[in-house]
């Protein structure tokens, strides 16, 4: 129970803490999802503005759940919206994030920068550029499956250290 009110700048902070159901290490600032924070400190209410990092991404209700408990303990009532456009791009992930990402040896995306081709027919294999293993730093490493532990990771195997981790898939 809050004995105060928080001010906005605590509850952005508080807001932009709560961690990824699927990463807790990662925080949805850190991941980038979080677009907007409108703190009104007169109606004690908040409206969150967030994006998935994939259409259907089922963490999202979880994360919209967690921000109104969060919203809540700081004193404030919130409300969740959720924007598709622009739509979510691992250029959002912060440098912090990228560490943690790696700190879980997992490998973190590349840059996206700029217009993203969009393939018809077959997709692109998302190791087709080599991927840095998070463990030994190698880059003789290989795609084990486009489809990892969670939708947006794949899979890969290291040759020169033999571990297998997941890759943050760059969208």
């Amino acid at each position: 129970m809050v004995r105060t009110r928080l001010s906005a700048d605590e509850v952005v902070r508080a807001v932009g803490a709560v961690t990824d159901p699927e990463i807790p290490t990662l925080t949805i600032a850190d991941l980038g999802i979080v677009r907007d924070v409108q703190v009104d400190v007169e109606s004690s209410s908040v409206v969150v503005t967030i994006t998935p990092t994939y259409s259907g991404c089922p963490a999202m209700e979880v994360i919209a759940r967690d921000i109104v408990d969060v919203a809540a303990d700081c004193g404030y009532a919130a409300t969740v919206e959720t924007s598709f456009s622009p739509p979510w791009t691992t250029d959002w992930i912060t440098d912090r994030g990228r560490a943690a990402l790696e700190e879980l040896h997992i490998a973190p995306p590349g840059p996206r920068e700029g217009p993203v081709p969009v393939p018809i027919g077959k997709a692109p294999d998302p190791g087709a550029d080599r991927v840095i293993c998070p463990r030994c730093g190698s880059t003789d490493t290989e795609l084990i499956t486009r489809f990892g532990t969670t939708a947006c990771k794949a899979l890969h195997r290291c040759r020169a250290c033999g571990d297998p981790f997941d890759e943050f898939k760059a969208v």
